[in-house]
This record gives structure tokens, sequence and C-alpha cells, in this order.
């Protein structure tokens, strides 16, 4: 009887301290969690697609949750093209990414609409953590610019920037009907010049080579790209991905020709980020992989921002893997280099974007533009257009 009153009393205690101790633990992570409501965002993001290529994705207020208080701003941008579910090509299996069908991409405008609806659906709050891009266009097409302004003009208050569009893109290009893009059109001359002129922020695909470039070869893109860079000296652009793909690999001395840009007076308005899970793979792909690259950072820390690259996530999990597959550079950067590459430099260029193109937009109003808000039919229309993606 002593034995099992014994075994009665020690089990009591480890009762007690089992409980204790998960009421200590159930304490510790409220508290954590308390102190995260406040504490610093880990990132800005430079690069985040809202909607994917058939122009469906995460509902707006849903994302702000995904953000939490990980990611403090957003340059929020859908995508400008929309993947042709032809019948003829796959039948009743609809496609949703352009890589699951041969039939083509074609560019889709109203794009532009539903994120300026989006956006307008937030308070005030939550509208200071978005920085709304224009993608709608066809760069083509001598219109285009003309498609920028007008968004502006019936949207005024709403949009810091134009992109992510494309101009050379691996399995993209050759998929969008009409006319290819290429870097010595006009049109995108004129897209540039009326970018500086309003003050919008620029963010331009471009892959830097072909993909399986001929051994030796110089890389296909790249002389275009920074003459098409000469020539708009002031323009803020951001080069998205480096000039890399999913199968567009770094060139022969990648870093160093990227230098080259940072190092010349003449590329002083050229950013470029690292967005994209692709992107990060070569980044991390071996210990001096990284450290070039975070070599060239820490020489050039006001160049560079970090971006998703996400497409609608649905879980800050996913929203933020490419961020943690960074882990070894964040490492090798600087405090300072970090910062900037994190935050900074996103605050800095769209902080100061964002006056100037309220200014432009103030000297230009149109009647269509002057009402601050949509008229009620014309939201009711955009709701039910994108009910699947946009709550009313």
């Amino acid at each position: 009887m002593r034995n099992v009153g014994r075994i009665l009393l020690v089990s009591k205690r480890w009762i007690a301290f089992v409980v204790a101790s998960l009421l200590c633990i159930s304490s510790v992570m409220a508290m954590a969690q308390a102190a995260s409501s406040t504490e610093e965002p880990l990132v800005n993001d430079s690069h985040f697609h809202l909607t994917n290529y058939i122009q469906e994705g995460a509902d707006i207020h849903e994302f702000l949750k995904v953000m939490g208080n990980k990611v403090g701003r957003v340059a929020l941008f859908g995508i400008p093209l929309q993947q042709q579910w032809s019948y003829q090509n796959s039948g009743d299996l609809a496609p949703t990414y352009y890589l699951q069908t041969d039939s083509p991409l074609y560019y889709y405008s109203f794009t532009d609409a539903y994120i300026a609806m989006v956006y307008r659906s937030l308070s005030k709050e939550e509208q200071a953590r978005f920085e709304p891009m224009i993608t709608g266009f066809n760069p083509t097409d001598m219109y285009a610019a003309d498609h920028i302004r007008r968004v502006l003009q019936t949207f005024p208050g709403v949009f810091s920037g134009i992109g992510e569009f494309t101009i050379h893109k691996e399995f993209v290009s050759s998929k969008i009907a009409g006319e290819t893009a290429d870097l010595q059109n006009r049109a995108l001359d004129r897209i540039l010049d009326f970018s500086a002129e309003v003050g919008l922020v620029v963010i331009i695909h471009n892959d830097m080579d072909v993909p399986f470039p001929k051994q030796g070869a110089p890389p296909a893109y790249l002389d275009q790209m920074k003459a098409l860079l000469k020539r708009h000296p002031d323009t803020r652009i951001i080069w998205a991905h480096t000039g890399l793909g999913r199968i567009v690999r770094p060139i022969k001395d990648h870093a160093a020709n990227l230098a080259v840009i940072l190092s010349d007076p003449a590329f002083k308005n050229v950013y470029f980020d690292i967005s994209w899970d692709e992107v990060a793979k070569y980044v991390v792909s071996s210990p001096e992989a990284t450290k070039i690259t975070a070599d060239l950072i820490n020489r050039f820390p006001d160049r560079f921002l970090f971006g998703t690259d996400e497409v609608a996530p649905t879980s800050q999990q996913s929203y933020l893997k490419v961020f943690y597959q960074y882990g070894p550079l964040w490492n090798l950067l600087t405090p300072e280099a970090s910062e900037k590459v994190r935050k900074g430099n996103f605050a800095r260029l769209f902080d100061e974007a964002r006056p100037k193109v309220r200014a432009w937009e103030a000297a230009h109003k149109t009647a269509l533009g002057a009402n601050s808000r949509p008229s009620e039919h014309i939201r009711t229309y955009l709701v039910n257009q994108f009910q699947p993606v946009c709550s009313p």
C-alpha cells in the first residue's frame, strides 16, 4: 500500500508539473505573439503577383493576413498576359499556367482596372502597405504609353509604377500572339520616356541570354539592354531577376557584368531585384556563388531589392519561402546592406515616386478620373467579373 501511495503521489506531482509546464509554454507563446505584433517587418516585397496567368488569385484582404507583420510593403501587380483556353488544343482541360498548353498568350488590359479596384477596397492604413503597378499594356504597341496615361487619369491616387512587364522571356515571348517584343522597338522607348515624365518606377523582365546558348557565344541581349538603359537615364528601372530565368543561367562572370553596369554613372538609374526562387537557386547553389553575390551587393548596397515573385500565395510559409531560401546570402551581407536590400531601397524608390506621380495626376486631371471612387454600377460589374478572387 505504501508503494501504491508513493506512486500516486509521484503521479500527482508529475501531472502538476506537466500542467504547469504547458501553462508556461502557452504563456510564453502568447507573449511572443503579442511582441511580434509590434516588431519591425523582415522585408518589403518589390515583386509580387496578386493574380496568375488566367487572372485568378488571392483576395487582397486574405493576402494582408498572409503578409502579417513579416512583410511591410508590397509592389502589387497582376500578370499582363492571359493564357487562352483553346478547346482545340486541350479540350476540357483548362490550363492555369503557360507551360500547360500550346495555345497562345495575349495581353489582358483589364488587369489594371482590377488591381485598382482591389486596392481601393482597402482602408487608408491598408493601402499604405501597397504600391500598385500598371502592367496591362503591349510593349510592342506605340499606343502603350497612352494606355498607361489613361489608367493614371482614370484611377488617380492608385499607381506608383509600371511592371513587371516582359520583353525577352524564356518560353513566354514565343507564345504571345502578335508582334514579338524586343529591346529596340520605339514603342518601348515611348513607354520609358513617359515613365520618366510621370516619375513612375519601372520593373522590366528581360533575360540576359537565350536558353541553352552556344558555347562561347556572347549574351544575346546584354548589349541591347545596356543600350536601352542608357537611352533612358531619367527613368528609374528595376531589372527583374538580374536578367536570369528558370533555365537562363548566369552568364560567364555574371556578377562582374552587373558590377560594370553598377559602376558606370550612365546607369545610375538602374537597379536589380533578386526575386524568384529560380534565381535564388543560383545564388545559393554553392558557398562560392553565394559569396560572389554577397560581395557584389555589399559593394553596391543601394542598388538591389528583395522580392518574392510569388503568385497568389495562400500561406505565409509559402509566401516567404524565397526569403528563407536566401538565408546563406543574408548571413554574408553587412547589416547595412541587408537592411537596404530587404527594406530600405524599396522604401526610398517608392517614397520618391509616389509624390511625383500624384503631382502629375493633379496636373492632368480628367472628368473621368475626377471622382475619387468609381460609380456603383462599375463597382458591381467588376466584383461580379472577378467573384472568385475579389471580395465585395
